[in-house]
């Protein structure tokens, strides 16, 4: 029998889960009010939403366990903010580089790329320090 801990299960406390619901809901939040401008939402472009949605959804699940968001301790305040910065750079990094592919319409302006690394991190930073508050 071996007592080797996985490094994944190292990086995730399954107490920090609930932080993980959280934070993919913000990131959803955030980026269809921001689609929502360009007229795209579940009712009226749904297949459009998705493409905006899923690059960044994915960038957070690769990104966010390798970082460290949902380790022992991630949920107190001042570990989970910079653990959900630390996170959500290289997150937005990679759903950039999903929308850079031709697999996805889109693209990465330069103003796409500010909005998303501000508004999303805004919105974790946000939720972070309120689900703090609340454990």
């Amino acid at each position: 029998m071996s007592s080797e801990v996985g490094f994944l299960e190292e990086r995730i406390d399954r107490a920090s889960l609930p932080l993980a619901a959280g934070d993919l809901l913000v990131i959803a939040v955030v980026l269809s009010l921001g689609a929502s401008f360009h007229d795209a939402t579940i009712f009226s472009r749904p297949g459009e939403l998705a493409m905006v949605l899923a690059p960044f959804l994915v960038g957070w699940v690769i990104a966010a366990p390798l970082i460290g968001a949902y380790s022992i301790g991630a949920q107190e305040s001042r570990s989970s903010v910079a653990l959900v910065i630390r996170s959500w750079i290289p997150a937005d990094i990679i759903g950039l580089a999903i929308r850079a592919t031709p697999f996805v319409d889109g693209g990465i302006e330069p103003i796409f790329v500010l909005i998303t690394l501000v508004t999303v991190g805004t919105g974790l930073v946000v939720f972070r320090l309120v689900a703090a508050r609340l454990y």
